[in-house]
């Protein structure tokens, strides 16, 4: 595998961006580790990061680079702030840079990325869990398949939790504006989710996971329900846990092996 540390320009936010990328690669030689890189365009997996980190995190507390040798698969690794994926009602719009944006730049910068929805998917945890779903729902032309491991989904919900609390309600609010405005908006996944089966486009396949113990179970449960009782293919798992890296270590190798890939 190859491991590249890019910084780039991005038009939509106006700044300097960085994303780390995996690149399968024919080797033979390297101990430990089985290299396969098929012929043609390969699929591409955008690995996306939660609250409190960057697009250096899935390399840091996994073996992701190892995970995917085998499978010929590029791996995108981008950050985006604390941002929640979303064109920010007081700030910047990094819903359109990961959505639009990021896809263009990586099939430019990597020629050899497909372009075809079939082959492109998405996962993420917590709040890249989010963006994962996110991306499956307002982008299902772009997405096939998205993976979400403890995924913050009710994001309604989350709001009033911190209001609550009195925790990150400036960065909430700078993000999504109120409550009010939040719910049945774009940004409200499981009111995205009605929008998308009644617009006739496709659906991207779906992968839930989370922890019985983590604070976000009820909201997975609840999308899970949402989601196969308006028709989606989803894949349902959860299993002792709560919100922390040895599980999504472990849970990110089951959405690898979930993955629509071609042999």
């Amino acid at each position: 595998m190859a491991l590249m540390h890019v910084n780039f320009f991005s038009e939509v936010l106006g700044m300097c961006m960085n994303m780390d990328v995996i690149l399968p690669q024919r080797a033979r030689g390297q101990i430990g580790m089985e290299s396969n890189r098929k012929d043609g365009k390969y699929p591409v997996l955008y690995l996306l990061h939660g609250m409190s980190d960057d697009h250096t995190i899935w390399q840091r507390r996994t073996s992701i680079e190892r995970y995917v040798s085998e499978l010929g698969i590029a791996v995108v690794m981008p950050t985006v702030h604390l941002s929640f994926y979303t064109d920010m009602k007081h700030g910047l719009k990094y819903w359109t840079f990961i959505s639009q944006e990021l896809p263009f730049i990586c099939r430019d910068f990597f020629p050899n990325i497909s372009e075809r929805r079939e082959d492109t998917f998405a996962a993420g945890l917590s709040m890249g869990g989010y963006g994962a779903l996110k991306l499956g729902l307002l982008a299902s032309e772009t997405f096939g398949a998205v993976a979400c491991l403890s995924g913050a989904l009710d994001m309604v919900g989350d709001m009033k939790r911190h209001q609550e609390e009195g925790s990150y309600q400036e960065l909430f609010y700078n993000i999504f504006g109120s409550a009010e405005e939040l719910k049945n908006s774009q940004n409200d996944l499981m009111a995205a989710a009605k929008v998308l089966k009644e617009s006739g486009k496709p659906l991207p396949k779906i992968y839930i996971w989370c922890g019985t113990e983590d604070f976000l179970y009820e909201q997975n449960q609840t999308a899970k329900k949402c989601l196969t009782e308006l028709g989606y293919d989803v894949t349902y798992e959860e299993s002792p846990g709560d919100h922390q890296w040895k599980y999504w270590d472990e849970k990110i190798q089951t959405v690898l092996k979930w993955l629509p890939i071609k042999k």
